[in-house]
């Protein structure tokens, strides 16, 4: 009977040491904030911006890198700046602003878009360095960051407060690889593109394919909210081993 006592006072013994031993860990554990200054360059224009070279562990995190669909799309830009020039333009999830400050160069307005706290403070940071004097961009204060969660209408209609002409052209580049984010982000295109009564808002959508299932869902949200996908010529190329497209998405005539 002794040897039970002594055996169960021993199993408490190991279970509070086991208590000891847990470790809390606060959220900043997932986050990695060590950002290194980074050169990239796209036809004429070189942009040097802070950005991580492997994303964070929080999967919602992703907007610290530059993605496939980022250079896919600046590549795009660069060879055809001039439908850019004296344009405004909202960038949908734009992560670290390598597409927005590439649009800086040559755009009168440029508003920088996304939904994470921490990923909104590196925007900022890049911000700041391209409306330095020594960047030499004469439109670094048309270039500004706000919150936007896709399908909040107070979001949306805080940005058209701040920029109540609208824009010519909203753009978003690796922005579709979450199938419950899909609906949301056609929702607020959609209300962007009505701002303009000409009609003659596009959104550039630079996509890359990673699962069929995610392709399909894309043209099927887009025919839903009444918008006309078509596929930009000489931009479907591999890009990081897959295949990436551009589109250029515009409301149907009828609405």
């Amino acid at each position: 009977m002794e040897r039970i006592r002594n055996q169960e006072q021993n199993r408490h013994e190991e279970e509070e040491d086991d208590d000891d031993d847990t470790i809390s860990l606060d959220e900043a554990f997932f986050i990695n904030d060590n950002y290194q200054l980074t050169d990239f360059t796209f036809g004429s224009q070189e942009i040097q911006l802070f950005c991580l070279h492997t994303a964070s562990t929080d999967f919602d995190l992703t907007g610290q890198v530059v993605w496939p669909g980022a250079i896919l799309l600046n590549e795009y830009l660069s060879k055809n700046s001039e439908i850019l020039q004296g344009c405004t333009v909202i960038e949908l999830g734009s992560g670290v602003g390598i597409t927005g400050i590439l649009c800086s160069r040559f755009c009168q307005k440029v508003v920088l878009t996304d939904h994470n706290e921490e990923v909104l403070k590196i925007l900022k940071k890049n911000i700041e360095l391209h409306s330095i004097p020594e960047n030499n961009c004469p439109t670094s204060d048309g270039l500004v960051a706000e919150k936007l969660e896709w399908g909040n209408s107070d979001h949306i209609n805080g940005i058209l407060q701040n920029h109540p002409g609208g824009f010519d052209f909203i753009l978003g580049a690796d922005i579709c690889f979450q199938q419950s984010s899909i609906p949301l982000l056609f929702d607020t295109v959609k209300m962007l593109l009505l701002v303009k009564g000409d009609r003659k808002c596009k959104f550039i959508l630079a996509y890359v394919s990673r699962a069929k299932t995610i392709d399909l869902m894309i043209v099927k949200e887009a025919s839903k909210h009444g918008l006309q996908m078509k596929e930009l010529p000489a931009t479907r190329r591999i890009v990081a081993n897959l295949e990436g497209v551009v589109f250029e998405i515009t409301l149907h005539w009828h609405l």
